[in-house]
Formats: structure tokens, sequence, C-alpha cells
């Protein structure tokens, strides 16, 4: 079966446009046309066939206007795929209309017109709508299969067995509870009525409808009349018969819909907290069987009396069918309340006094086109993953520094805190400015809305904040690795870990404005979850802007109190500190040369280095005080001592030598003094050393600021004096060029020798 041909005609009577659609057949081919029925009611659909090939029919009886009809055929639907049996031929007829009319504007011309009266729900978004339509209000009543009944996870003797659902009798329930038991069993009896009035008029504002279908994200058309579910009549006793066909007015049409009768029934509990249980036994996934349990309603009456009216109202919000994703749909929730008001008003002034609840209806709306736009859709999950990859590039790239102690060995060259810092700040920046600019720049030329739609201005601050915020971050967590590949694992697992987290927890916070805003402010402390819901609050009105034909986020939408884009946009150096080493300027200032010698006499040999701390005598360059390093055990291996207390002092200007076999401790010990050089690639496990004084424990950053090692290299290759040191290394000669070879390898990190 394939397409053969199309072409589109309007029908006369009605002047709705309809789709011919001609396609093969066995051995035919087959013409199919749309034509309303007598009346015009776009709920009747009349199919028509027609053999072109051989111009007779196969038992069809002519109509007229020349056309053929299978005789008795009508489906109550708008559009489809149907076939037929037509003697012994098998027929396929793909049937489309649309949503437009065309009509006449008095000049012999035809206009096409879009109206909700020749809609369906999905065409409704996109015609102009001055004058919304009223729909009669509804409660969201439970489907007849999975109205609360006893089960074995609620078995509450007040509720219906399970055999009422095989019938489609069973009521819809309410639950009750507070402090005045008779209260609220009395506004209970006035909640739903003993009969039904629908020829009143007052039109259906007596009567309390619901229905079980669905909402949709808008009320143009209202689902209960335009599905497949009855439309529901609840009373607190439902008679015979009490199901009939009524035709309900809107706009300019007339709805046939079934209506049947739903018995109401309010049951009384002891507290909220049996509410609360009773409801989360009914959902699916709050119970062993996974069994659907619905109650159509909660009320907590609190402390009511005759002169004070408090009532808290549970609703199933499941019908707001809130995946994070998307917009919520409707929830038929102002009908609940009116009830339970009116029941109080009964019960306070007279059984013929209610507060009328005429109608809902949807605000005025011009045509727009649809337009879905998924890059705003899966902007936040996604982008967040995107901008935040830089953040292990940041991360690693100190990491590295530090467990390749190139940090120390700029210092050790004469570089100073200040120009480091400045210097890796800023090339961090501009990496990520190139970074962010190729994002906006590239999703900007595909025609991404996320981008378009949204003011660059405000994109271009939040993003620089952003990734100031970011790298400012890697510079304080870098502080706690030492090794490249943690680092990176680690880096890359927060990436993904917020994404996800920001998409799956954090989105549900922003959406529900029920929440404490400190809390999200409090979230927003972390950089990820700011990030998120920036890109959050940019998406939003990129994709509402995109809906209706308009723009994004602009300045003005900034002071919007429900724009999180207001709090939104709300260091390690190589030398391996303590994470808490920002605390340290908070303790009690230490002297920074000698302190009091933690060891005892041992004998002659130790004299020495006990006098020189004794007396503080700087004229030893290097004292080691009772130095010790251990390595802890790994892989079930006892601990490994490589110094054990190590006590030794070095005058200026002596030349000292270490001698021992493979594994005696010298390198550990070198790493940790670096006779002369003093870098402490490795902490002390106890015990300390003394460079001109200086603790190596807690005076690092002094130490290197005295070395001097490229002015003591440069003058070793007499290469310092006489304003030689300040030429460009490419004007010196050959033989100043190998003297220069010579200082940086004397520089760079010479191994101990034995």
């Amino acid at each position: 079966m394939k397409e053969f041909d199309r072409s589109y005609m309007v029908d006369e009577r009605s002047g709705r446009d309809i789709m011919v659609v001609w396609l093969y057949g066995e051995e035919d081919d087959i013409g199919g046309a749309i034509w309303l029925d007598d009346k015009g009611k776009l709920a009747k659909v009349v199919y028509m066939l027609l053999n072109h090939s051989t111009g007779f029919p196969y038992e069809l009886r002519q109509a007229e206007n020349n056309t053929w009809v299978v005789h008795g055929t009508t489906e109550d639907v708008v559009s489809g795929e149907r076939s037929y049996n037509i003697g012994n031929k098998h027929w396929h007829a793909m049937i489309v209309m649309s949503s437009r009319k065309s009509v006449h504007d008095g000049d012999g011309q035809c206009e096409r017109v879009c109206g909700i009266q020749y809609s369906d729900l999905d065409q409704v978004a996109t015609c102009p709508i001055p004058n919304p339509p009223e729909w009669p209000p509804m409660l969201q009543l439970p489907d007849p299969r999975f109205r609360a009944v006893r089960t074995n996870s609620i078995s509450f003797g007040d509720l219906p067995s399970e055999g009422c659902r095989d019938t489609g009798s069973c009521p819809v329930t309410v639950l009750m509870t507070g402090s005045n038991q008779s209260l609220g069993e009395s506004l209970g009896r006035n909640m739903f009525p003993s009969s039904s009035n629908f020829n009143s008029s007052n039109g259906l504002a007596g009567v309390v409808l619901g229905s079980a279908s669905q909402t949709d994200i808008t009320n143009f058309l209202d689902s209960a009349f335009y599905s497949d579910f009855p439309i529901y009549y609840v009373q607190s006793q439902c008679g015979a018969n009490s199901t009939f066909s009524l035709s309900v007015p809107i706009a300019s049409l007339d709805l046939d819909k079934e209506i049947r009768c739903a018995q109401g029934q309010h049951l009384w509990r002891n507290s909220s907290s049996d509410i609360n249980n009773e409801l989360y036994a009914g959902y699916r996934k709050g119970n062993p069987e996974e069994k659907i349990n619905e109650i159509l309603a909660g009320y907590d009456f609190m402390n009511s009396n005759m002169n004070n009216y408090n009532v808290t109202v549970w609703y199933n919000s499941t019908y707001k069918n809130d995946t994070g994703n998307g917009p919520l749909g409707i929830v038929r929730v102002p009908r609940s309340i009116n009830l339970v008001s009116n029941a109080f008003l009964q019960l306070l002034v007279g059984p013929s006094t209610q507060m009328l609840f005429d109608f809902i209806k949807e605000m005025p709306k011009p045509e727009t086109e649809i337009r879905l736009d998924f890059s705003s859709l899966l902007g936040p999950l996604f982008f967040t993953w995107v901008i935040l990859q830089l953040f292990p590039i940041v991360l690693t790239g100190l990491v590295y520094e530090k467990q390749q102690n190139l940090r120390i060995m700029m210092k050790m060259h004469g570089l100073g805190d200040g120009p480091y810092w400045i210097i890796s700040y800023a090339y961090f920046l501009a990496i990520s400015l190139v970074y962010m600019f190729c994002f906006v720049a590239f999703g900007s030329a595909v025609g991404l809305k996320f981008f378009t739609l949204n003011d660059y201005s405000i994109q271009f601050v939040f993003y620089f904040i952003y990734i100031n915020l970011q790298i400012s971050m890697a510079f304080l967590v870098a502080a706690l690795f030492s090794n490249l590949k943690t680092a990176a694992v680690v880096g890359y697992i927060t990436v993904f870990a917020t994404g996800l987290l920001g998409g799956f927890f954090f989105q549900f916070f922003l959406q529900d404005k029920s929440f404490s805003r400190v809390w999200i402010v409090v979230m927003e402390l972390y950089p990820g979850f700011s990030l998120y819901a920036g890109l959050y609050e940019f998406s939003e009105y990129a994709f509402t802007g995109n809906y209706i034909g308009t723009d994004g986020m602009h300045w003005g939408d900034i002071s919007d109190s429900n724009n999180e884009m207001r709090h939104a946009v709300s260091s390690g150096s190589g030398a391996r500190k303590s994470p808490l080493f920002f605390l340290q300027k908070f303790k009690k200032n230490s002297s920074t040369s000698f302190r009091k010698p933690s060891l005892q006499r041992q004998g002659s040999k130790r004299e020495r280095v006990e006098q020189s701390i004794l007396e503080q005598d700087t004229s030893h360059a290097i004292v080691c005080d009772n130095l010790k390093k251990v390595y802890p055990g790994r892989d079930g291996n006892p601990e490994k001592f490589a110094v054990r207390g190590l006590s030794l002092a070095l005058s200026q200007g002596e030349c000292f030598g270490m001698l021992g076999p493979n594994g005696a401790g010298k390198t550990s010990f070198i790493n940790m003094t670096r006779s002369g050089w003093m870098i402490g690639l490795i902490k002390p496990s106890s015990g300390t050393a003394y460079v001109q004084g200086l603790d190596i424990t807690t005076n690092m950053d002094q130490i290197y600021a005295n070395m001097g090692a490229v002015e003591e290299s440069l003058k070793s290759v007499n290469l310092f004096n006489g304003g030689v040191a300040d030429k460009q290394a490419g004007k010196y000669s050959g033989g100043m060029k190998r003297r220069l070879s010579v200082a940086i390898s004397l520089i760079g990190d010479p191994k101990p020798t034995t």
C-alpha cells in the first residue's frame, strides 16, 4: 500500500478544509474524502470511498453531489486510517482533516482561518483564541479501576471491598480529619448533593462534575469533553438509570457526552498522619503489591469551629505530570476547595446557601506556531556538563604543577608569589573565556534559541562570573590532591554528578515555589548548582519566548522574584600544605627561629646540635633536630622507617656528604632537607630542621624567598656581574650560552650522590 496522490478541497456545506488522499488498493485505486454530517458538527465524520478505475462503486450507495458513501458508515473520530471490506475487495483510506476553515470574505475570495471550534486538543494551541470558552469546573476523579478499596496495605474497614472494581461501582472517597469530629462529619454530609439538577437556570454550576481524564497544560479545550472517558456527576447515592447522554454547549459547539453517576463518600481519620500514610500506601510505589488505591481528596479541618474555619486540602499532584523537563499540567483543585467552602456555608447559614462556581476559562491568546526548541528543554543538563568540563582541566593543571614540583622550581628561580598567582589565574581565565566564547558563538551560529533569544550581555556577565568562581574553586580544591590521576578522576566524577544531581534533584526544588528560597541559596553555594540554576532560567525564558513568539531573558527580568538568576550570580600553591592551611593565620604566632630542642643528651656526637639549638646559633646553615620519616605499611606490610631520629648541624660553607647503602634513607633525608637548597619535597613524620634559623615545617615560604638560587648559579659561571645578567640570552656568545646551560642544569633537580 502506498500513497498515490493527494489534493485539497473544501466542504461547501461547512467550509471545513478536507484533505483527499488517493491510495492504491489491491487491484484498483481508491479516493477518500471527509464530509461532516448534516448538522456540520465536528464530532461526527462520514467516510466516502469511490472506485476511480471503473467508475462504479462496490456495494456503495450514491450520495448527493455525485459522490459515493458506504451507507451507515460513521466514526466518532476526526482523522485516522480505516480499512473496509467491500465485496471481495479490501480497501484502505487515509483520512486527514485540517483545523483551519476556508470562508468567503464577501469578494468571492476564500480566506483561511483557524478557530477553536475546528480544532482538537493538539491543534488548539496554534489558533488565535480572543474569547476562550467557559468550561464547567471539574473534580479529578479516580478511574473506577483505581478507586480506594480495602487491600493488604490499607485495611480500614470503612473502605469497600475490591469486588466493586469488577462492577465499576466503587465510590470516590474523601478523607477527613481535625480536632472536631462532629463538625467534620457534618461538613462531609454537606459536600456531595443527594441529587443533581441538569436543567436548572444555573446550568451545570450546581452539579458536582468530575473526570478521570488526564489534563493538559492549557484548558482551551477541556480534555474531559474531548477524551473517551465519561463525565461523572458525584452524589451521595446513585439510583437506577443513572447513565445518560447530555449535550453540553461549548462555544459554538454542542458536545454530546456520556454522563454517569459516581457515589461520593467521606471517611473520618483520627489524624493527618493517618491520612498521609493512607495516601502514600495508595501510591503504586508505596505498597508491596504496587497497586493503585486512589483517594479523591483529603481535608484537615484542624481547629475549625462555627466561628473559625481553617482547612488544609490534599490533592493528587500526579496529574501535574511534573517530570522536571516540561511545563506542568493543570490540576483540578479549585472545585475541591469550592466544595468544602460550600459545605461550611450550608452548615453555617442553611442548606440552600452556596457559592456558585460557574466556569473556568483560559486567558485569551494570539495565533502562534508550534515551536519546539530542544536545546532549551535539554539545556540545563547538557550545557552544565559542557561548561563544567573546564573544572577538571584547571584542577589537573594545578595538581600536575604540585606533583612535578614546578611551583617550587619557579620559586627557586626567583618568581614571587604575586606574579605567580596573577599569571596562573590569568592563564586559566583566558582559556575559559575563549572556551565560553566558542560555546556561545557555536550555539548562536546553529540557531539554538537558548542563545539567540536571551540577552547576550546577561549571558556574558553570568558566564564571566561563573568561570571566575570555577577557577577559584579549582585553586581551593587543588590543595586536597597530590596525585594527578586521582584529581582527574574526582574532577570528571564531579562534572557528571553535578549535572545528574541538578537535573534530577536540584531542579525540582527550583520548580517548587513552596520550597524555602533560603535553602535554594544555601545549595547554590556549591558553584555547580549555581551554574545549573542560571542555565535553567535561561532555558525557561528561551523556551517560553520561542513558544509564544517573544524574546527570552532581559535585564528587566532579573528583578523577577521567581528568577533564580539573582542568586546564581551571587588558593592552592604547589607546596603540599594541609587542606586547612587557611586556618593557620588564626593560630597564635610562634617564633620563626629556634625552639626548644626535642632531643635529649645522648653523647658527645649530638652535643654540637643541641648547643646550636639552645644558643640559637645562626652560624650553622642547616640544623636537623631528631628528624624522622616513616612510610605507612601497604598490602599487609609493616610501616617502613626511612629516617630514624637524625640530628646534625652544618656550618656555613661546609661541604657535607652522605654515605650509605641503598635503602638507608639518603634520598628521603635529602628530600626533606635538600641540603643547601631545602625545598622540602617530603614532609617529616616528626622532628624538624632549620635553615638560617627558619623552621622547615612552618616557614618554607620564607626559606624559598631567601634562596637566591638563580643569582648564585649565574655568579658561579660568571654571568651575573657587569650587566651580563640583564642581557637577552639570544645575544650571548657561544661560550656564554654554554655557561648559561651549565647554570641552568645546576638549578634543576639534582639527585644526591653516594
